[in-house]
């Protein structure tokens, strides 16, 4: 069986940075001084020559602090006015973010070096002002337009070794400081937009630092800031995509951390907008690490399945994510499956699986409901799919045949609604082709898959199970059913047939035949 889809991938920065501090708390003198440099040194026009006045100005004022600081490393006076002045060229290097076409040439004059050894400052109010300043310069709004320039600057901010200085000064800021609170979110946003530019910082950042070390520690805070959710909201987007990653968080006890992350909210709701969405993001970072086998195993022996199963249970907000979890956690992993069913999890879904599920604002949009029944399908057959005999079996199937098989006519319910929608798209792409568009039969079965085919095919997997367990009444209610609506048992084998010629082999050659050889016995069962 395919794996459930991922999460959705991540937004832009959706966190609130820290507020700034006031101007009581800021020095007074260090401002005037500011205010004075820079109506002294005023802005000209982007260009390359420009470019280049900045850079050897800026070059000049770091020259000049790394040898007051060689020179009086033990009277902070002597070297106190080349930090201001360092500082000041920093904030002016700022407008380079409206001239990203320059990237490469602040490349190439070695800036990007400077700025990215600045990183490692013994000032932490320089390195602050580094890490600010490439937060400026590779902003989504800035690049978006621009991607061969971002790309030299990243390339030269990675060589540089910028990714690995941006994470050691992680470690020495302080969250209870705000001017270092507000570093922190810079930080953070700096790393983000490295990967939005080049995607293989995901997997680097995690091999050649201690981000998830980082990060592990800031969730595991029990208290709620912008830059927990910020923490939350990185690790989703390293986690996504990446199975090294998923493997190595889950071998730092990162399965555990994040069930006891989401434990905080099994029985409340999150009290506001930013912390509803930090659960969310608790809940994106689990399901990406159930995708390795051996994530999977860790979460039944952490008893993730009876976690989830009493979040659903306490009908909180996390209500539907607890089922994404689930929905992941039994996909293709037996354990979890006898699991669920051992700790009662039928008694828990089957009520959802019938429409009752709890109320909320998040229950009133169509399409979340909507989510909930695939995620429910998908979770079914997974049991199905699991559990092959026994007891565990047997209670399964039993449920399909209590209360006048009630829940054989909802899975009709749901099997005609979807097989109603995929007919539609069907008929669209067909038009198309009629038209004159070109459309591969590829392209047309992924579209269908989008419009309810693989929640199509699950349902029909699941009446396939039911089938050839042979029961009468469930078979005479199936065959009841599809006469209602003017189907037949071969509008049920087309579908299991469509999804047996699409089984890819994603998971090698044998699970390949595998798959397709327990779908065709549902095929012929259905003759």
């Amino acid at each position: 069986m395919e794996l459930p889809p991922l999460p959705t991938k991540r937004k832009r920065a959706s966190a609130s940075p820290p507020p700034l501090p006031s101007v009581d708390t800021v020095d007074l003198s260090l401002l005037e001084a500011l205010e004075q440099a820079q109506q002294h040194n005023p802005v000209e026009t982007l260009d390359l020559k420009t470019l280049k006045k900045l850079a050897l100005s800026f070059e000049r004022r770091l020259n000049s602090n790394t040898a007051a600081r060689l020179k009086y490393p033990d009277q902070p006076e002597k070297f106190a006015d080349s930090e201001i002045e360092l500082h000041d060229e920093l904030q002016k290097l700022k407008i380079l973010a409206a001239a990203p076409e320059l990237y490469p040439d602040l490349v190439s004059l070695g800036t990007v070096n400077s700025i990215s050894a600045l990183l490692n400052h013994d000032n932490t109010d320089i390195a602050i002002d580094a890490v600010s300043l490439l937060q400026d310069l590779t902003d989504a709004d800035v690049i978006e337009d621009n991607d061969e320039p971002a790309q030299v600057l990243v390339d030269a901010l990675v060589e540089n070794n910028a990714v690995e200085l941006l994470v050691q000064n992680l470690a020495r800021l302080n969250d209870s400081d705000l001017d270092e609170s507000s570093a922190i979110y810079s930080t953070l946003s700096t790393i983000e937009n490295l990967i939005e530019v080049k995607p293989s910082v995901t997997e680097l950042v995690c091999e050649k630092t201690k981000l998830l070390k980082w990060l592990q520690a800031r969730i595991k805070v029990r208290e709620f800031d912008s830059n927990k959710q910020y923490a939350s909201e990185i690790l989703a987007i390293l986690l996504q995509n990446s199975a090294a990653n998923q493997k190595r968080f889950g071998g730092m006890n990162g399965v555990d951390t994040l069930l006891q992350a989401v434990a905080m909210y099994k029985s409340k709701d999150p009290k506001m907008e930013d912390e509803e969405e930090m659960v969310e993001n608790f809940f994106d970072c689990l399901c990406c690490l159930l995708m390795p086998l051996e994530n999977k195993e860790r979460f039944v022996k952490a008893e993730g399945v009876e976690l989830m199963i009493i979040i659903m249970n306490q009908k909180k907000s996390c209500y539907g994510s607890a089922i994404r979890a689930l929905d992941f956690a039994l996909t293709n992993y037996p354990p979890a499956c006898e699991r669920f069913i051992d700790v009662m999890g039928l008694k828990t879904a089957f009520p959802a699986f019938m429409g009752k599920i709890p109320l909320n604002k998040k229950n009133k949009k169509k399409r979340y409901k909507e989510e909930l029944e695939e995620r429910l399908i998908s979770l079914i057959a997974s049991l199905f799919g699991g559990i092959l005999r026994g007891s565990r079996r047997e209670r399964l199937l039993s449920k399909f045949v209590e209360n006048e098989c009630e829940k054989v006519d909802r899975l009709m319910e749901l099997y005609t609604r979807y097989s109603n929608r995929v007919k539609e798209e069907t008929e669209r792409l067909n038009r198309l082709v009629l038209d004159d568009f070109e459309i591969s039969e590829e392209d047309k079965y992924n579209q269908k898959l989008d419009s309810g085919l693989y929640t199509l095919q699950l349902i029909a997997v699941i009446l396939g199970h039911l089938w050839t367990s042979e029961h009468p009444r469930m078979r005479a209610r199936i065959e009841l059913l599809l006469k209602q609506q003017k189907l037949t048992r071969k509008d049920v084998k087309d579908i299991l047939q469509e999804y047996h010629d699409f089984i890819g082999d994603l998971d090698g050659p044998e699970e390949k035949e595998r798959a397709q050889s327990k779908i065709q016995k549902f095929i012929a069962a259905f003759r």
